[in-house]
């Protein structure tokens, strides 16, 4: 048997959830696209769009789980491609206070979103 798969979304735990949707529609443009809420209240999944592609990123939100995660050393991390000035895009990260990491040498950087799990951006161009 040969699978063929195709990418659908990345989800993510957060401990705040408005603040991380603020972040991700003010920092990358993600905007929310669907929501399910448990019907008990223990959980919410909020589904961030780009407008552009089918992929989503999947923001949960677990009611009995209020400290912050422990992402521990994993490397791993989602990466967005901007649209527009690159270098105007990285200063207004700068301004937001969430570049955490820069390696000019290869052209690109990263962001940190509410909690602290790691945003690689790269132009749309590269």
């Amino acid at each position: 048997m040969k699978i063929k798969g195709r990418f659908d979304h990345l989800n993510i735990n957060v401990t705040n959830l408005e603040k991380s949707i603020e972040f991700y529609d003010k920092a990358l443009g993600l905007k929310e696209v669907r929501r399910k809420v448990a019907d008990d209240g223990a959980f919410v999944l909020v589904y961030l769009g780009d407008g552009e592609t089918p992929f989503s990123l999947e923001l949960t939100w677990l009611r009995d789980h209020p400290q912050a995660y422990e992402l521990g050393e994993n490397e791993s991390h989602l990466c967005i491609r901007v649209h527009g000035d690159y270098d105007e895009t990285r200063e207004y990260h700068k301004q937001m206070g969430c570049v955490c990491y820069e390696n000019t040498s290869m052209g690109l950087y990263f962001i940190n979103d509410p909690d602290d799990y790691w945003i690689e951006i790269l132009p749309i161009e590269k």
